[in-house]
């Protein structure tokens, strides 16, 4: 997983409240054991038409979005069933990081898992940023996980919470396993010296 440490971006606006993780990545995607390719199938029911061609007028189709590594949502994001593919679509389509004023838990926890940073704002923030994301488009905005702060495009900062060992693996760009392997020389020595 690639380590995620700050990120400048342009920011897809994607409000609908209560976005569920069938909506994220349809069942009929989770076939696979594999996250290639997933990206390809976000949102898929509101992005492509029956025959398979996008719609023009969904979010992600727009031209202008290509390459925007946030998505600021609505409330309750990844709600519904606890599907990893979920995360997975979003990041292999390229987003680095979700907004929204709440997440459901096992979606949250499946993110962080796989190098998706889930920001949880206010609701006032939340507004704040709809409001300048109409206003200018292709505004920017910059995440420093380090300092757990998002510094919108008029120059306010809002801090955000995260679990701190999740941290520290999005950070290293690793997983639960790889943290603990990069004890490997401090575990044998400490079976060395027990006769573990």
């Amino acid at each position: 997983m690639a380590k995620f440490t700050s990120l400048n971006s342009r920011v897809v606006v994607l409000p609908n409240n209560d976005i569920d993780t069938d909506q994220i990545i349809p069942a009929r995607f989770l076939k696979v054991t594999d996250k290639v390719g997933l990206g390809n199938n976000l949102f898929a029911d509101w992005r492509y038409n029956a025959d398979g061609s996008p719609k023009p007028d969904f979010i992600l189709n727009k031209p202008e979005n290509k390459g925007a590594q946030v998505l600021l949502a609505g409330d309750n994001f990844g709600c519904g069933s606890s599907r990893e593919h979920a995360p997975w679509a979003l990041t292999g389509y390229g987003f680095r990081a979700v907004i929204s004023t709440s997440f459901a838990d096992i979606f949250s926890n499946n993110s962080l898992k796989n190098g998706l940073l889930p920001i949880i704002v206010d609701h006032k923030t939340h507004q704040t940023l709809l409001e300048i994301f109409e206003e200018i488009p292709q505004a920017e905005i910059q995440i420093d996980l380090e300092k757990q702060i998002v510094s919108l495009p008029t120059g306010q900062q809002v801090s955000f919470p995260i679990d701190v060992f999740a941290k520290t693996c999005l950070l290293k760009g690793t997983d639960e396993l790889g943290y603990i392997q990069s004890f490997s020389d401090q575990i044998s020595a400490y079976e060395k010296a027990n006769g573990v």
